[in-house]
């Protein structure tokens, strides 16, 4: 039986340094939100340290659990992995840079709560206070726009890496996804919206982390992408 609780996933592809600031203000946070909590670091076949340090901070506090995977699945492959063995009805995950504000958190959970299938937060509402470069800027939009038009999605933002699912709404969608990679965040919200789910999207305050560049190869990636999500909704029929 799932429990009434708050499961976060942090996905990890050494990120050493990146995990030393988000474990320890991730459970201060959920602490402040919930009795009932878990850390779940999906550990990515890391080379960097990364399974230690987590292995070291679940023996001072085992509401902190290592995912590992010894081979590189791909961000979405881990996530599915991780949102499988969540313990909590509640589960969320959000980019290991914190680059959304940890603030946003009880917002993000308190939607699901609330009824909400799929919370999602965006960089590209009105209200939104965002800090990045302009070639991401750029691409952002210029993808998002592409998401809107090809895929009919209602949102504006489908990359924003602060999302949060009712457990059992996302397992019963997971077998349809097919991306492995960064296309999953979209590919599960258009596959929600058109099942019907209920998807909560708000602002947020965001800030771009380090070392974070655009090469054309990922924007091209991401565009062929959305073409093979719209051929498998529309020809295929997956």
């Amino acid at each position: 039986m799932v429990e009434d609780g708050v499961s976060v996933i942090l996905p990890v592809f050494n990120d050493r340094p990146a995990l030393e600031r988000a474990v320890p203000e991730s459970v201060a946070a959920l602490a402040a939100i919930t009795d009932a909590f878990e850390v779940i670091v999906a550990e990515d076949g890391s080379t960097d340290g990364s399974a230690e340090f987590v292995r070291a901070w679940h023996e001072k506090d085992p509401r902190v659990r290592l995912l590992h995977a010894d081979e590189r699945l791909g961000r979405g492959k881990a996530l599915n992995r991780a949102i499988d063995a969540a313990r909590y009805e509640v589960v969320c995950y959000y980019d290991v840079d914190l680059a959304t504000d940890l603030a946003h958190l009880p917002e993000l959970v308190g939607a699901i709560r609330s009824g909400a299938d799929i919370a999602t937060g965006s960089r590209l509402m009105p209200d939104s206070d965002i800090v990045r470069s302009g070639g991401r800027e750029v691409a952002s939009r210029g993808y998002n726009l592409l998401v809107r038009t090809v895929l009919g999605s209602r949102l504006h933002d489908h990359q924003c890496g602060f999302k949060a699912f009712r457990r059992d709404r996302i397992l019963a969608l997971v077998p349809e996804v097919q991306a492995p990679h960064w296309f999953w965040d979209t590919e599960v919200l258009v596959r929600g919206q058109r099942k019907g789910y209920v998807v909560k999207e708000f602002p947020v305050v965001w800030r771009q982390g380090p070392g974070t560049t655009v090469r054309f190869k990922d924007v091209f990636s991401m565009g062929s992408q959305i073409l093979g999500l719209w051929w498998q909704i529309h020809v295929a029929k997956n």
